[in-house]
């Protein structure tokens, strides 16, 4: 009897054949997961920088230890403006924590307290919050010309507010600005946009 070599049973030696509109999906879950993780790094790394509000300076809009989210794409592409509500680094002290303040001058301003009042330019400043009358003028007391790039801060608590008035802080360059705040996320029963 003749017996033909490699004869036999066969298991596993069939060819596999490949699904194609599995590999399909697959690849389009792999191309979806990618934009989500470059919209998700775009986003924490331009707009989503989450920091605390520490102190009482910027009462009654924002409140100690309140949760809130700095847009810092903004000020790539444009400049900061008065009543702004920003975050900044004192001195450009990265070991320092970030500042919440009230833009009040821009560059080009003339900037001056008189009388506890903010004074822009000769005319009294529009104010967007319920400011109290300022016990201290500080730097402000005589008047003061923003340079380029330079901003005067004001923290909504005026009287309990450590900012542009005092030598440490002086005025704030716009390197040493992080973003704009734009969102409080807690406390819950406040969140929402920051004006």
């Amino acid at each position: 009897m003749y017996r033909r070599r490699g004869g036999g049973l066969q298991f596993g030696r069939q060819r596999r054949k490949v699904n194609k509109s599995l590999m399909k999906e697959i690849c389009i879950w792999a191309v979806e997961i990618t934009i989500v993780l470059v919209i998700a790094f775009v986003f924490v790394f331009y707009i989503g920088l989450r920091t605390n509000m520490i102190g009482e300076s910027m009462s009654t809009t924002l409140e100690n230890e309140d949760q809130i989210l700095v847009n810092k794409f903004k000020y790539l592409i444009t400049k900061p403006k008065a009543n702004d509500v920003i975050v900044f680094l004192p001195n450009g002290n990265e070991k320092a924590h970030y500042y919440v303040k009230r833009v009040i001058g821009v560059p080009g301003d003339k900037v001056q307290i008189i009388k506890g009042a903010v004074y822009i330019n000769g005319e009294l400043f529009e104010e967007k919050i319920d400011a109290s009358s300022m016990k201290y003028a500080g730097l402000a007391e005589d008047e003061l010309t923003l340079e380029k790039g330079e901003y005067f801060v004001l923290g909504d608590n005026r009287n309990n507010s450590e900012d542009s008035r005092y030598p440490n802080i002086g005025l704030v360059k716009k390197e040493h600005i992080v973003g704009k705040v734009w969102f409080r996320i807690s406390p819950i029963r406040s969140f929402g946009f920051i004006d």
